[in-house]
């Protein structure tokens, strides 16, 4: 695999989508958490997508229970919890496992693309972010620590 679109998901509501439909956008993959300190970042994701998804940046959540237990729910309640409580209309993926021997393929590739610090292919919490250039290549990692609104030239840059 050599791009993000390369690589398929499923919607929260469980429908299969190849990544290859957001060709030619800057995408900010997320890995989250409803119930996490970070979860608060929802608020700055929507808000990325509001301000910048009408020049090309997609930002797509993956929610993970892997870190701490802090996102139990199944797919529905996931989905309930982000739109009643942040009024996420960004597109949301299937739970997911971000790390061992179950992790999804897509995020296996982007850990290997672009490693955190010292080297470590592992993500290390919820709300750590990728971004990924119009070519479907990685751009950067960023830290759970990273707020969104952080991310905004470097997303500018991305989007020309």
């Amino acid at each position: 695999m050599s791009t993000v679109y390369d690589f398929e998901a499923q919607t929260i509501t469980g429908e299969p989508v190849k990544l290859d439909q957001y060709r030619g956008k800057v995408l900010l993959i997320v890995n989250t958490a409803s119930k996490c300190g970070f979860t608060p970042q929802f608020d700055g994701l929507e808000r990325l997508w509001k301000d910048h998804g009408d020049k090309g940046l997609v930002v797509l959540g993956f929610p993970c229970n892997q870190f701490g237990g802090q996102d139990p729910g199944d797919n529905s309640e996931i989905a309930s919890f982000c739109q009643l409580n942040y009024g996420v209309s960004f597109p949301m993926m299937g739970k997911i496992d971000v790390n061992g021997p179950q992790a999804h393929p897509l995020y296996q590739w982007l850990v290997k693309e672009a490693p955190g610090i010292l080297g470590t292919k592992a993500i290390k919490w919820n709300f750590t972010k990728f971004l990924v250039a119009r070519d479907g290549r990685v751009l950067g990692r960023y830290a759970p620590t990273d707020s969104p609104k952080s991310l905004v030239d470097d997303i500018q840059k991305a989007l020309g």
